[in-house]
């Protein structure tokens, strides 16, 4: 079975890193067509081959390079373009991300069967726009779609129409390659020398997230520290620190990218990690914080009832700070509660949310699509 999984923008290495090898490790012959990841180190490519074939002009720059990202957008007709052009010898191609939609749509080449992952594309915000601006046009011209989620997938049968057959749910995999990174960094020296419990919100930051309602939350909640660990997108930290005011000394932030040799010693020193999202279909630090076998706390949005109803998570109601304030505490006095959850966490990761599972359904699908 030959694969080629496609990321022009690469959104999200370590999924299609993950994926791709497990694929590999289960027979297929798979290559990754993406672009280089301008943020830091992704994970080595085992038993599959990488092409960089998008943006090679703007992915040299900084990421914060002026002009990157108008260079980036007049790169990507042309790139695409060649890529239709050089259409893949391959059995199945898996697109991860199509940036924009209404053009990409067009552009594809169709010359074998392809599928959609709908990452980042379910959630409430802007889902009437991105279905207006060509997702729905999108998603009719792939002859499969994988949502990580019922919750995603009810939601292409009944709001865009897709057939149920062309509806597949293949659960997002556990991030458990980052247990077992050759080379690990400490914490910084300050956070190493926190002795009180220390609840994690982790990732890029961004409104529907609902770190305000965390922060909120969490003048209510005594005897820890709270640690907002990622870079702001779209928003500023200035309403969040205002916030974190009412807390005083105990809230910190780590407003920046955390590379992957960072991640470990944050998730270890974590006694829980709270998702206080407003809206998500998935979330890739939910399936960190299951890799680490962690106590979760996680609102009741998307797919995160379905990870919770393994026993892997506590659910509260999104938006609810009071509920949230008294989880928190609840399991703050509860060690025997966390060591529930965390063991849960941990049978979920290496059961159904492992990376050999994922390969083993999505192989299950390229065969149907091949035959």
């Amino acid at each position: 079975m030959r694969v080629q999984i496609v990321d022009p923008p690469a959104y999200t290495p370590p999924y299609d890193r993950s994926l791709c090898a497990a694929l590999a490790r289960r027979g297929a012959e798979v290559e990754l067509v993406t672009s280089r990841f301008a943020h830091g180190t992704v994970p080595p490519a085992e038993g599959y081959r990488v092409s960089e074939f998008f943006y090679r002009r703007s992915a040299a720059r900084s990421p914060e390079a002026p002009g990157r990202r108008a260079l980036k957008l007049a790169e990507h007709l042309g790139d695409m373009v060649r890529y239709r052009r050089n259409d893949a010898d391959a059995d199945v191609v898996h697109y991860q991300w199509l940036p924009l939609p209404a053009l990409d749509g067009r552009l594809l080449p169709r010359s074998h069967p392809r599928v959609l992952t709908a990452h980042g594309v379910l959630r409430e915000e802007a889902w009437e726009r991105r279905l207006v601006g060509g997702l729905r046009s999108l998603l009719r011209r792939m002859d499969a779609i994988v949502t990580l989620s019922e919750h995603g997938a009810k939601r292409l049968r009944d709001e865009v129409g897709i057939a149920p057959e062309r509806v597949r749910v293949v659960p997002h995999g556990a991030f458990d390659y980052l247990t077992r990174l050759p080379e690990e960094a400490p914490l910084p020296d300050e956070l190493a020398a926190v002795r009180s419990p220390v609840i994690l919100c982790f990732g890029l930051i961004r409104p529907y997230k609902g770190v305000d309602v965390l922060l909120e939350a969490f003048r209510s909640v005594e005897g820890a520290e709270l640690w907002v660990v990622g870079r702001p997108l779209g928003m500023s930290l200035d309403p969040l620190r205002e916030l974190a005011a009412q807390a005083p000394g105990r809230v910190r932030f780590v407003p920046r990218f955390v590379a992957d040799r960072e991640l470990p010693a944050y998730f270890r020193r974590a006694d829980l990690v709270v998702l206080p999202h407003r809206d998500a279909e998935q979330s890739g630090v939910l399936y960190v914080a299951l890799a680490f076998a962690k106590a979760i706390v996680m609102t009741a949005v998307g797919g995160f009832g379905e990870v919770a109803d393994r026993g892997a998570g506590r659910l509260v109601p999104a938006g609810d700070s009071e509920a949230l304030a008294a989880t928190l505490n609840e399991l703050l006095a509860d060690p025997r509660s966390r060591e529930r959850l965390s063991a849960a966490a941990g049978e979920a990761a290496a059961g159904p949310y492992s990376w050999d599972a994922v390969a083993e359904r999505t192989l299950a699908l390229y065969r149907e699509l091949a035959g």
